[in-house]
């Protein structure tokens, strides 16, 4: 069983976003990048499958600028066999919207034949968490999302996902696509000999008119602004002096 596994650029999760000055969207100037740390996840389990004989060749796949190479060159050098670029941009602050990044994945899909697409929930930098389900729609596979566990065996998938009153087992026919969630594993470090083996191992680039979807914005921003700042806090002086505040506050 092949396993594809769609990886994506974003800030790193420990720096924290500027916004421009003037409000047009998030300031890249000098920032470190990284892989989407759900989409690390994806890339970890895809792994474990292959190590456990159960696939026989992982795919990380990348849409957006050139840069993601490095990415992708990540998920190499932490076990996947090759890569694939779809350079959708040539400019970093163009975000490539959820639908087309589907279409894209599915017409790489089509061609890869895949038995599993294992995808992060969501990306940290637009948290849109819309990408898997599309793709598999435009596939008409079956789905199971944010998954804590998965278990393979056959042609079936049985995943354990994280709802709102606790955990769900669903089981899912293969091929299917399942978005993983932060518990299902801790990712490995790419060793040094990895990362030198990961340089020579084969990435193809591509663009989405190879594959006839069109990646104009439908979505326009109108501006960014950071969140406001948080006010100092207050020390209540006794119990009674609380509640008061808390009432005051429509707490209680």
């Amino acid at each position: 069983m092949k396993v594809l596994v769609p990886v994506k650029r974003v800030i790193d999760y420990n720096v924290k976003v500027r916004v421009r000055s003037d409000g047009t969207g998030v300031d890249l100037a000098n920032v470190k990048m990284s892989m989407n740390p759900f989409d690390e996840i994806a890339v970890e389990e895809a792994i474990r499958l292959k190590e456990a004989g159960l696939a026989s060749e992982v795919v990380a796949v990348s849409v957006g600028v050139r840069q993601a190479q490095e990415t992708l060159r990540t998920a190499l050098a932490m076990g996947a066999d090759r890569a694939i670029l779809v350079v959708a941009s040539e400019d970093v602050h163009q975000d490539i919207e959820p639908l087309a990044v589907a279409k894209i994945l599915a017409a790489i899909a089509k061609e890869e034949q895949p038995g599993l697409i294992l995808c992060g929930k969501q990306a940290i930098d637009n948290d849109m968490n819309a990408t898997g389900q599309m793709l598999a729609a435009l596939l008409g596979w079956g789905q199971a999302t944010f998954a804590s566990e998965i278990k393979v065996e056959g042609e079936t998938a049985t995943v354990v996902r994280e709802v709102d009153g606790g955990l769900q087992a669903v089981s899912v026919r293969l091929p299917a696509v399942i978005t993983v969630d932060l518990r299902l594993n801790e990712p490995r470090y790419a060793s040094l000999p990895n990362i030198m083996k990961a340089k020579k191992k084969p990435l193809e680039e591509k663009t989405p008119a190879d594959y006839g979807v069109d990646v104009a914005p439908r979505l326009r921003v109108i501006e960014t602004r950071e969140p406001p700042s948080r006010k100092a806090g207050v020390i209540a002086k006794s119990v009674d002096e609380l509640v008061d505040m808390l009432k005051g506050a429509g707490v209680v």
